[in-house]
């Protein structure tokens, strides 16, 4: 298991389409991969549900976990920090 922490830069957080982009990115993956809000302390969510991806109220500020778990653990990790940390195509 390879996990990993950022923080939310986006100004209106992870709203619906930036959310569905960090699916898609993270469906190009075969790990198992999760999502944890850690200022809100929440449960490991899979990253390729949006639906639960937006169960985690993921606004600007918002310390995230993300977790893989898989043949390609460290690069889903590492592609999928990169993309929050350039703002998930909207900043």
């Amino acid at each position: 298991m390879y996990i990993k922490s950022t923080t939310i830069i986006n100004p209106t957080g992870l709203h619906a389409r930036p959310a569905g982009a960090f699916v898609k990115e993270a469906a190009k993956f075969k790990s198992v991969i999760t999502v944890k809000n850690v200022t809100a302390i929440s449960k490991f969510v899979s990253a390729k549900s949006i639906s639960l991806l937006m169960t985690l109220g993921l606004s600007k500020g918002t310390v995230i976990e993300i977790s893989a778990e898989g043949e390609d653990e460290i690069s889903a990790v590492d592609s999928l920090i990169a993309f929050v940390d350039g703002g998930l195509g909207e900043v």
